[in-house]
């Protein structure tokens, strides 16, 4: 009965193995590892080994957290950068032969620029002009961006569509 697992039963069994190299995002708030998967292009049609633990109890709380292993791949800083959007307390584990060689948290700037699209189709960005995208947080929790040049609010959702 896997759904009735105790913290000490959790901690004492392993549900994923590790692995030689790549990343672990850690910390994921429970319920998004899908939306982390996806906000950093990995779709599972790529020959890459994903695994992926959702719900799990997070051994330095009560809470439930979401875990995420991508063999073989180090994420890019610009990937790193989209997690922290959609899960702001999010952990990464780069793992090089089954060694975590470094950890740090995501952060989430003051300003996102490139990143996303503005969901107004008049802002100058998604016309024919090279201006890049640039939001600034206007709320951590739950997210929310507002464009620099046309003022309007972009939510969770809206982030999460787009890619």
């Amino acid at each position: 009965m896997m759904g009735d697992l105790t913290k000490d039963d959790f901690e004492k069994s392993l549900r994923v193995r590790k692995i030689k190299n790549g990343t672990v995002i850690d910390h994921i708030s429970s319920g998004n590892a899908l939306n982390v998967l996806k906000i950093v292009g990995i779709t599972g049609k790529g020959g890459m080994v994903i695994s992926v633990a959702m719900n799990v109890p997070s051994g330095k709380s009560d809470d439930l957290k979401d875990v995420v292993k991508i063999e073989n791949k180090e994420l890019a800083p610009e990937e790193i950068n989209r997690i922290a959007l959609i899960s702001p307390n999010a952990t990464i584990n780069i793992i090089r032969d089954y060694e975590v060689i470094q950890k740090f948290r995501v952060v989430l700037e003051e300003k996102i620029e490139g990143v996303i699209k503005c969901m107004n189709p008049n802002c100058i960005t998604n016309g024919h002009e090279p201006v890049k995208s640039l939001f600034k947080i206007e709320q951590t929790t739950p997210i929310s961006l507002r464009c620099f040049y046309c003022e309007r609010t972009i939510q969770y959702n809206d982030i999460v569509k787009q890619f």
